[in-house]
């Protein structure tokens, strides 16, 4: 599962949006089941469906030439490169990015990697010297934006092919030349607390941020990437400095060039702009590593928020690429055979009209990702509606819960989809530039490959590892006027 992405703004107009990724949860909840923020009021009875049909295996999908249509390259100095090429319009994107985020941050510097993205466009040297090739940047309609996660940090622009040298020059100086001026660190502050006052007022959100702290419970702040407002409210431009000495490395980074380029060409052009960076310590070993500990039990919270209908999550840890790859692709497999509407899962909740939208999906990260079940309700259903997830949970891993066809139908569905992501080569770079952070270049160069070769048994041993019996965190989401008449209980949230 990817982070969202958001649209860019010209570099002319001096404006900035910047963007701090929602978990996978509250993603799924607002955005991918289908309905609008504005509508999340407004439930209708779920259609009935006809019994579905048996169901025929698709036609596996022709071989994708799997090492050939992206191409990497590392410097000496560490800095990855990686380009994808796509003539089809004269654009390219080149975006640059690191393994930073949340994921790395002490509490004492959470927030500073999302504070860092809205300072990157900022003031450098390059600036200050009046390099030529900033003479007319602003007339070359460059549109740029950035965004933090919890294991990545990137910055990235999109313009004609023709600019792309001073594209990369500007790219370049941004990310090895910062200034950090106290006038930019006390602008930007400014804009990021505004983000902590919308996200305290979304209900939606308080739900993912106490999931997140429930379901990392030791080390919730590395699982939050907007971080602290304490810290960003007293953050220096010293301590960012020195915060970026120690992550913003080449050997800790990568360039992505997408579009309308020859990848020699800007194999050739990167290197010679950013081989000379000097490389720094490994940042992601010793003391700022992590292990998010297994929950001790399972929970249950009721929260209440100016809602009208009501929201269900169950969350689990699931796994992290760095310890078990395998199962991250049969995870993405089972919830795709969920996601099906002829499904066991969507019979049972949503055809049943007991759901207006249910959905489970897995978060893929390097370190611990969340394996989440979303669904939403009406008051009158609300209690049914939760007990019958919590069945269809339970018999998740019966023989018979899915067919080999919906097994052979999920992975070439979930094949096909990757492959329609490549359509836009911009949006394409932020997908690319993810996969790097939080699995390497090889994981998703294989992608497929490994994608086909799940089995019965795979998805077995990743149920049986990570969702059957296993501690979880389970919250309702309700108004108070629905509480007071439900009275749900914490124990009958968490099903015990």
């Amino acid at each position: 599962m990817l982070p969202l992405t958001v649209s860019s703004q010209p570099i002319s107009s001096g404006s900035r949006k910047s963007f701090y990724r929602l978990c996978w949860a509250t993603f799924v909840l607002i955005f991918a089941l289908g309905f609008p923020i504005e509508s999340l009021a407004q439930t209708k009875p779920a259609p009935r469906r006809p019994a579905p049909a048996p169901a025929r295996p698709a036609p596996a999908p022709r071989p994708v030439p799997e090492a050939s249509y992206i191409l990497s390259r590392v410097l000496s100095n560490g800095l990855e490169i990686v380009v994808y090429e796509d003539h089809t319009v004269p654009l390219v994107t080149v975006e640059y990015s690191n393994r930073a985020g949340s994921s790395v941050e002490t509490p004492t510097e959470s927030g500073l990697s999302h504070f860092m993205e809205h300072l990157f466009f900022k003031s450098n040297q390059a600036m200050v010297d009046k390099e030529p090739y900033l003479q007319h940047i602003g007339q070359m309609g460059i549109s740029y934006n950035g965004t933090t996660v919890e294991e990545q940090c990137n910055e990235y622009l999109t313009t004609l092919t023709s600019n792309l040298n001073p594209a990369l020059h500007f790219l370049r100086d941004a990310a090895e030349h910062p200034l950090f001026l106290p006038a930019d660190v006390d602008s930007e502050r400014q804009v990021v607390l505004h983000e902590f006052d919308d996200k305290d007022s979304n209900p939606y959100i308080n739900l993912s941020r106490e999931m997140t702290q429930r379901l990392y419970y030791k080390y919730p702040n590395r699982k939050n990437p907007i971080g602290s407002r304490d810290v960003v409210q007293h953050a220096t431009p010293e301590q960012i400095k020195a915060f970026r000495t120690k992550y913003w490395v080449p050997n800790n980074s990568v360039v992505v060039v997408t579009g309308d380029v020859k990848p020699e060409d800007a194999f050739a052009q990167v290197a010679q702009l950013f081989g000379d960076w000097p490389r720094g310590d490994d940042p992601l070993v010793g003391a700022n590593a992590v292990v998010h500990p297994p929950l001790p039990q399972s929970s249950g919270t009721v929260l209440e928020g100016a809602v009208q209908n009501v929201f269900f999550e169950i969350g689990w840890q699931g796994p992290s690429v760095s310890k078990d790859a395998t199962a991250t692709y049969a995870a993405d497999v089972f919830s795709f055979i969920l996601r099906q509407s002829g499904s066991r899962f969507q019979r049972a909740l949503t055809d049943t009209g007991l759901a207006t939208n249910v959905d489970l999906g897995y978060y893929t990260q390097r370190n611990v990702g969340a394996i989440s079940l979303v669904m939403s309700t009406t008051p009158e259903k609300a209690r049914a509606a939760i007990k019958a997830a919590q069945n269809e949970v339970a018999h998740f891993n019966d023989p018979g819960y899915f067919s080999d066809a919906e097994l052979q139908n999920a992975k070439t569905l979930l094949s096909a989809d990757e492959l329609f992501s490549r359509e836009k080569p911009s949006e394409y770079a932020h997908v690319l530039s993810f996969w790097w952070a939080s699995t390497g270049t090889d994981y998703f160069k294989h992608y497929h490959t490994n994608l086909a070769a799940v089995t019965r048994a795979d998805v077995g041993r990743y149920l049986e590892t990570y969702i059957m019996g296993k501690p979880h965190v389970s919250i309702v989401l309700l108004s108070h006027e629905n509480q007071q008449k439900l009275r749900l209980t914490s124990s009958e949230v968490a099903g015990q």
